[in-house]
């Protein structure tokens, strides 16, 4: 994506982890904050330097300009900013734009190549669209938290975002496809993601199992509704490891390597049908079996005989592991003044062409000098006075009469 401009309105996690991913695959990204900085920067418990580990987590590869979009002259400079980027993305409640000024048809007429993305709770149009939203709010609201945790219990939130993750993917799915569309008409597109859409696309079959029966599935524990030889198990030492045996070939190898051999030839544990009816007592049979063995054994022997299964990993193992392949998912990032932060990559890979070098998430304000000069073309006395204004701020350290400026502000 080099030589695409990303002006980036966003705040929080939706938002960003959409430009931040554009970045990784080579956009300018200029990430346009508040003079109190995007809020994620103060998230506890972690934290390097004055940022948090959260906001470090989601803003790698950008810039950032530190603009008072309620002052006249910031207004005009994000304004001046749209109209020299390609793709605009914001995820304030539906209206706030419009209401600061930045009025996306009236961009999108001055700039008509402009990608106009925005990102909100429960879309741009619909009842619900004025009502805030975050990650929990949209996995409860889909049925994706009625889903999750274990048959009999309360109703789990996902340990990822992924209110917030998907809705971000969804994001730069559509502008990608809108940039592609851009280059045979000439014309950008305005883009509308829902955080509550986007988790009613993630419930996949089981939406369609609900509106196929009229009934709503159970909490998943660690199962499935149609295969029941795929799920978790408990090996003789307490470890839990999953299989997931659902071709009929893998179950016939199941039964041979856990000494159930017997149970595939079987009427009522032969065809899939007949294992899902008769699941509880299959369960019970697997269930003794593994109590045998340790669940690494377990797991070796299975991958020999071509039975997908793993051990359950916690967050710090699951991340060695990823050191530990070939595929650069981990970054280290520096930004040469003794922070240095360690992050997951963008999954992406282009085999013919090497990673980028990564930037590390900006200072508030780190850019905002420079993007002036280098988008804008301004001079070193306009930036001065737009500073002086308060329109605009910098990571700099404030002069004697800057410092008194702000204090009457305040």
């Amino acid at each position: 994506m080099a030589g695409i401009r990303v002006l980036d309105l966003t705040t929080f996690l939706s938002g960003p982890s959409a430009t931040q991913m554009l970045g990784d695959l080579g956009a300018e990204v200029i990430k346009v904050e508040p003079p109190a900085g995007d809020s994620s920067r103060s998230i506890p418990p972690h934290f390097v330097g004055d940022d948090s580990a959260y906001y470090l987590a989601n803003n790698r590869n950008k810039r950032s300009i530190v603009v008072d979009l309620k002052h006249p002259d910031g207004l005009q400079t994000v304004t001046r900013l749209a109209l020299k980027s390609d793709v605009l993305l914001e995820n304030f409640r539906p209206g706030v734009c419009a209401r600061l000024g930045l009025d996306s048809r009236r961009l999108t007429q001055d700039n008509p190549r402009l990608v106009w993305a925005s990102i909100s709770g429960f879309g741009q149009v619909g009842p619900l669209r004025e009502r805030p939203a975050y990650d929990m709010i949209v996995q409860a609201m889909s049925g994706v938290m009625s889903l999750t945790g274990h048959p009999d219990g309360p109703a789990a939130r996902l340990g990822i975002p992924a209110g917030d993750v998907v809705a971000g993917m969804y994001a730069v799915v559509g502008v990608l496809a809108a940039l592609v569309a851009r280059s045979v008409t000439g014309r950008g597109e305005v883009i509308d993601v829902s955080m509550l859409d986007s988790q009613f696309s993630q419930l996949s079959y089981q939406a369609v199992y609900t509106l196929l029966s009229g009934s709503s599935p159970a909490p998943q524990g660690a199962g499935h509704d149609s295969i029941p030889t795929y799920r978790s198990f408990t090996g003789s030492d307490g470890r839990e490891f999953v299989v997931t045996a659902n071709t009929q070939p893998m179950w016939e190898r199941l039964a041979a390597v856990t000494g159930l051999g017997w149970m595939s030839q079987d009427r009522r544990f032969s065809d899939q049908a007949g294992r899902l009816r008769h699941k509880a007592l299959l369960w019970d049979a697997l269930e003794e079996a593994f109590t045998h063995r340790p669940a690494g054994e377990w797991v070796d022997l299975l991958v020999e005989s071509n039975v997908p299964a793993a051990l359950v990993l916690d967050v710090g193992a699951a991340l060695d592991l990823a050191k530990s392949g070939e595929r650069d998912m981990i970054l280290d990032l520096s930004d040469g003044h003794g922070h240095a932060v360690q992050s997951v990559a963008t999954p992406i890979r282009f085999p013919d062409r090497p990673l980028q070098t990564h930037r590390y998430p900006p200072r508030l304000g780190q850019d905002s000098r420079e993007v002036l000069r280098e988008v804008l073309g301004l001079e070193e006395h306009t930036i001065d006075g737009l500073i002086e204004s308060a329109a605009v701020a910098t990571s700099e350290p404030l002069n004697s009469s800057e410092l008194h400026q702000q204090e009457e502000r305040v």
